[in-house]
């Protein structure tokens, strides 16, 4: 005997409606821009992506919308719009703050204090991840790893980097953006809106005067890999863990310099307490081979 949906309390609800259509202004300005940017590809669906960063800039969100209006100007059917739209991370699926305060919680931002970061800034908001202050303003999210792992931790805002960030420093950085204090970036353009940010990801310039000149390029922590390959040696720093003190040397150091067994390049290469050292372990410690094969 089988049971109806309707005798186990399961209601399986009315077919979702379509998507309303954007006004007639706001269509026709962007089809306009979805001209402009369908032009650069051969084929017309690679411009799948950029369109929805332009949608995105509309709303602030990739609304249902949005994802009719890619699937008519590129004849695609919405399903294959929203298996995009879902997939990658950087389209927002719900509204969202005008600033994006991203926390990277991947490895080593992670052991450098971005988990201390992530918890300290839900206190301070009172969200969660993926949650929007009630003005507004910021929404915060835990992000995957972003490159800067020689800034760690970092913190990204509209995708603009803020390294070597802490709980102090980021809590003055939210209440800056909250207040609508000026706020600077480590590294990169200036600070703009999240909606405006989606439309330069869509591809359109950064029309603010210098925004394009602030962007530099990669930052001293960035390039030490880079100086090595071309054999600028750096000085050596080395660290003793059982006598403290840093010895800096100069290049004629770093070509002579042979670290003793004593001596470690980082602190994290300190010797560790195992079994083999410790006579509180559960395994009590670990004589050598002759030993074990005495008595």
């Amino acid at each position: 005997m089988t049971t109806s949906s309707s005798e186990q309390g399961v209601s399986l609800g009315m077919p979702e409606l379509p998507a309303p259509d954007y006004p007639d202004d706001v269509r026709t300005r962007l089809e306009r821009d979805a001209r402009e940017i369908i032009a650069r590809y051969p084929d017309s669906r690679s411009a799948l992506l950029p369109l929805l960063h332009l949608v995105q800039s509309e709303e602030g969100h990739v609304t249902r919308t949005g994802m009719r209006f890619c699937a008519d100007v590129l004849g695609l059917t919405t399903a294959e719009v929203t298996a995009v739209a879902t997939f990658y991370t950087m389209y927002r699926r719900k509204p969202s703050g005008d600033y994006q305060v991203g926390v990277c919680t991947n490895t080593l931002c992670a052991v450098m204090g971005g988990d201390a970061i992530f918890e300290a800034l839900q206190e301070h908001l009172g969200v969660g991840n993926g949650g929007t202050t009630d003005d507004g303003k910021v929404t915060l999210e835990h992000i995957e790893c972003n490159a800067a792992c020689d800034y760690a931790p970092v913190v990204m805002v509209n995708w603009e980097f803020f390294d070597n960030q802490n709980p102090a420093s980021v809590k003055r950085l939210v209440d800056d953006l909250r207040a609508g204090r000026p706020v600077t970036p480590t590294r990169g353009a200036p600070l703009c809106t999240f909606k405006e940010t989606a439309r330069i990801l869509a591809g359109f310039p950064d029309e603010r005067e210098g925004a394009t000149e602030a962007g530099g390029s990669a930052g001293p922590a960035s390039l030490v890999g880079l100086c090595l390959a071309k054999g600028e040696a750096a000085p050596v720093r080395v660290v003793h863990p059982r006598d403290g003190g840093p010895q800096d040397g100069g290049p004629h150091d770093a070509a002579v310099h042979q670290p003793s067994p004593s001596e470690h390049l980082s602190s994290h290469d300190a010797p560790q307490a195992t079994s083999a050292s410790d006579p509180s372990h559960p395994q009590g410690p670990v004589g050598d081979v002759g030993e074990e094969g005495e008595g």
